[in-house]
């Protein structure tokens, strides 16, 4: 007979977007391990126990910009801080000069800035680290992140789950042709958008960044949740802007 997990609620936030929860399993099965999970209104949003995919994206992303790049320090946007493990993947790359990380949710960063999550101290600590409040899709199809910078090495984006499943239909303009044209004005000549999505490719999406940008590419990347013993795919989408 399966055990049952202990939960431990750490942050309950209303937002526009919902009901907003931060909490801590002990998973009995898995020897104790206790991991931490985000789960805003109905949507499960990301676990601490998988986060292959969420990293990878930073290597994918960062390791493409760099050869682009060989001799410059990045300056690098992260879309969605969630538990920070896309972030401090990022900042593994000693190549990486600056990362800001875009959040709609306050309750997010704060829950890094008073670290009750395991990453955020690394974050706080690491100088080249800065949090920026603020809707990450409007910011991409208007005014940009930050004043000081106009255009950044590579823009990487975890937030939806994917171009066609959303938060919030509010972030549809983005994924059409134009708006990635919008975005794109936002990347250097020779820059890297790279998204995370939970779906497989999809086809429609592909044909708008070949549109916008002079060269994408979607890669599989398996992980294995150890509750479920299943494995499991996400996707990696990587588009490089022409110089």
């Amino acid at each position: 007979m399966p055990q049952i997990p202990r939960f431990k609620e750490i942050d309950y936030q209303q937002t526009p977007l919902g009901d907003l929860i931060l909490r801590k399993r002990t998973v009995l099965s898995l020897e104790n391990k206790e991991i931490y999970e985000i789960i805003l209104g109905n949507s499960f949003l990301m676990s601490s126990l998988f986060t292959v995919v969420e990293q990878e994206l930073s290597y994918l992303g960062v390791a493409a910009v760099e050869k682009a790049f060989p001799d410059e320090k990045l300056d690098i946007v992260v879309g969605g801080l969630g538990l920070g493990y896309t972030a401090r993947a990022a900042l593994e790359h000693d190549s990486v000069g600056s990362l800001r990380i875009v959040d709609y949710l306050k309750p997010v960063i704060e829950w890094h800035e008073k670290e009750l999550v395991p990453l955020g101290k690394g974050l706080n600590d690491d100088p080249r680290c800065s949090y920026v409040l603020g809707d990450f899709f409007h910011l991409s199809l208007n005014e940009g992140y930050t004043p000081e910078i106009e255009q950044f090495h590579a823009v990487l984006l975890d937030i939806d789950h994917s171009p066609a499943h959303l938060l919030t239909q509010d972030n549809a303009e983005f994924y059409s042709t134009e708006g990635l044209g919008k975005f794109a004005e936002k990347i250097k000549p020779g820059g890297v958008f790279g998204l995370w999505s939970d779906d497989p490719p999809e086809k429609s999406f592909m044909a708008s960044l070949n549109e916008v940008f002079e060269s994408c590419s979607s890669h599989i990347v398996p992980f294995h949740n150890p509750i479920q013993d299943e494995d499991f795919e996400s996707t990696v989408y990587v588009a490089t802007k022409a110089r």
